[in-house]
């Protein structure tokens, strides 16, 4: 089953009118967030960050200190490259039991991640930044959502392995893959769960002119450092 714009959570996302008149860039291959913006009524263009935006894991580092740093790194990178533009960059991983879960590497690791994620309650954060270049200001934020996955029997496991839509996705899961063996719990950001909180995005256009911190030229005052 491939994305589709028909799922439920692609509807009524909130649509907020832009802080800059600069146009924006979507800091992401992700399809999955294209497709939520494209869904929400944004234009966009599309600018993947390198992948050295997301390289580098410090021990200590927390899941929700982790996607912040990515999403920061991944605006930054864009922002360099270009004069003009609003960017907004994620980065969402899962994390059970305090142990952060990023994309599999192949179905082995996959099958590892879904076995330790079965039948247990899970977070999944995303951290997300938005970026006026012009301005040289950004804002950094992340999300939580909590998640519990219902006991995978070897056949409901085998038959989603198969099936490769764990692919590129945070935990080895897909909320909009259809799967009924996945509840948000209190009412969650289902959008977040996919991997770009549509609901905050829109908050963080409304109030970026009052909470936005200007970023100096060699890249300090990062509002990862407050």
């Amino acid at each position: 089953m491939k994305f589709r714009s028909d799922l439920p959570l692609m509807q009524g996302l909130p649509l907020a009118s832009l802080p800059t008149e600069e146009p924006m860039i979507l800091a992401s291959g992700s399809p999955r967030r294209a497709q939520l913006l494209s869904a929400a009524g944004y234009e966009f263009s599309v600018q993947p960050a390198s992948d050295e935006a997301e390289c580098g894991m410090c021990s200590r580092e927390t899941a929700p200190e982790l996607v912040a740093r990515y999403a920061y790194r991944k605006a930054a990178d864009i922002a360099t490259k270009n004069d003009c533009g609003l960017v907004v960059a994620a980065d969402t991983v899962a994390s059970c039991y305090g142990q952060i879960l990023g994309k599999p590497h192949d179905i082995e690791h996959a099958e590892a991640m879904l076995r330790q994620l079965s039948g247990r309650r899970h977070d999944v954060f995303t951290g997300i930044c938005v970026w006026s270049i012009v301005e040289q200001r950004c804002v950094v934020d992340v999300v939580r959502t909590e998640l519990q996955m219902e006991p995978l029997s070897e056949t409901m496991l085998r038959d989603y392995l198969d099936s490769m839509l764990w692919e590129g996705k945070a935990g080895a899961f897909g909320y909009q893959d259809g799967n009924d063996w996945l509840e948000i719990l209190e009412n969650g950001s289902e959008s977040n769960v996919v991997g770009l909180p549509m609901e905050r995005l829109a908050d963080l256009f409304e109030r970026f002119d009052s909470i936005a911190t200007r970023i100096a030229a060699d890249g300090g005052n990062s509002p990862l450092s407050r």
